[in-house]
């Protein structure tokens, strides 16, 4: 059961990764979706932020261009507005791909984010 307080946090968080996700939709090729993992009880420690992209190659393409780079900047920018901020942005921050999950999960992606949640 969420706390109050970890609910006005959750949905200012989820608003800020709402932005990012629309920004980075309209600016970087095969990117998707991403998500976020958290345990509010070692909270900011725990957020996991995980953006994933279509394929392995566009994901692969995206490192070559520091588009990634530029994903995580904005992530963090994003969270800082609202006063969140990452101890470990680059362990705090993962990519993935839809072609990976399908691969070794059969497209279960409860499965492949159990990877991500290391708290």
């Amino acid at each position: 059961m969420m706390k109050k307080t970890d609910k006005k946090i959750d949905n200012a968080l989820r608003e800020a990764l709402t932005q990012v996700c629309e920004s980075a939709l309209a600016s970087i090729d095969g990117f998707v979706w991403l998500t976020h993992l958290v345990n509010y009880n070692d909270f900011p420690r725990s957020l996991n932020i995980v953006c994933v992209f279509e394929t392995d190659e566009q994901l692969s393409t995206a490192y070559d261009k520091k588009e990634t780079d530029q994903l995580c900047r904005l992530i963090e920018s994003k969270l800082r507005d609202i006063d969140i901020k990452l101890k470990q942005a680059m362990k705090q921050i993962s990519f993935d791909t839809e072609e990976a999950c399908e691969r070794f999960h059969g497209g279960k992606w409860n499965e492949c984010l159990q990877k991500f949640n290391l708290h």
